[in-house]
């Protein structure tokens, strides 16, 4: 065997192996959870109160319920990374409007038992919304949530759907950021938001930044045009800017979501 064959059977064999870890460990890259317990709601937002809901396949799950004035309430799904209490100034600028909120974790973020992917969030998101009973709700997804927040919206109609920086499906989301993988025949979670977004049956608001490197604004414009959707475009704003949290257009938007008839 000569030694050029011999150097190229190693580049395959390590390749290979490569390709093997990123398909074993890949949700290891998707899904970022802060797995600490937040401290107690009411310490963090004024009124809110920590709740529990029970998943189809037995996760008890936590969450803050902040209970508000109108008739209607934000059901909130985070993005990959964090929990709950990265969420807060979220939940406490909806609550100043008089909206109640409700922030829900994964399974595997906060505290919660579990570990994530792509249909245990849906069952996850899916409790939170049985949790609420018959309210008027707006399903609020960011980022990875936005997803989520698309797909509970086909199974469960929300009284409006904002998708703040959603991408096109994962895999496109993915691309962006691990650019020299082979992401898409990789993906074992799809996340096809915009093909899902069709079936949709709800008024639709998407909100992005056009700074955004992590979703590109080229993603959440392509995901509102397949939704038909309102557009709120945030210039110069990056994906994990404050403005992009609690920001007043952000939650102008939610508000006049809440406030359209139906």
């Amino acid at each position: 065997m000569t030694t050029l064959l011999r150097a190229a059977l190693v580049v395959a064999a390590v390749a290979v192996l490569l390709l093997a870890l990123l398909w074993v460990f890949q949700r290891r890259l998707i899904y970022l959870p802060d797995r600490a317990a937040p401290p107690p709601a009411g310490t963090v937002v004024p009124g809110a109160r920590d709740v529990t809901f029970t998943t189809r396949d037995g996760l008890e799950l936590a969450a803050w319920h902040v209970p508000g004035r109108r008739d209607v309430t934000v059901l909130v799904m985070g993005g990959n990374a964090g929990n709950r209490l990265h969420r807060a100034p979220l939940a406490s600028a909806l609550a100043a409007h008089g909206l109640g909120v409700l922030l829900m974790d994964y399974r595997g973020y906060g505290g919660n038992p579990g570990t994530p992917d792509e249909e245990g969030l849906l069952r996850d998101a899916l409790a939170a919304r049985d949790w609420l009973g018959g309210r008027r709700v707006v399903y609020f997804g960011e980022s990875l949530g936005a997803a989520v927040a698309t797909r509970l919206a086909m199974e469960r109609p929300p009284h409006g759907l904002l998708l703040r920086s959603p991408f096109t499906d994962l895999a496109a989301a993915g691309q962006v950021n691990y650019p020299f993988l082979p992401v898409r025949p990789l993906l074992r979670d799809r996340f096809p938001v915009a093909e899902q977004i069709r079936r949709v049956r709800a008024p639709v608001v998407v909100v992005y930044g056009t700074a955004d490197t992590i979703v590109p604004a080229r993603l959440s414009r392509t995901v509102a045009e397949a939704a038909g959707a309102t557009v709120v475009e945030m210039d110069g704003a990056g994906h994990n800017d404050l403005e992009m949290l609690n920001g007043p257009a952000l939650i102008n938007a939610v508000l006049d979501l809440a406030s359209r008839p139906g």
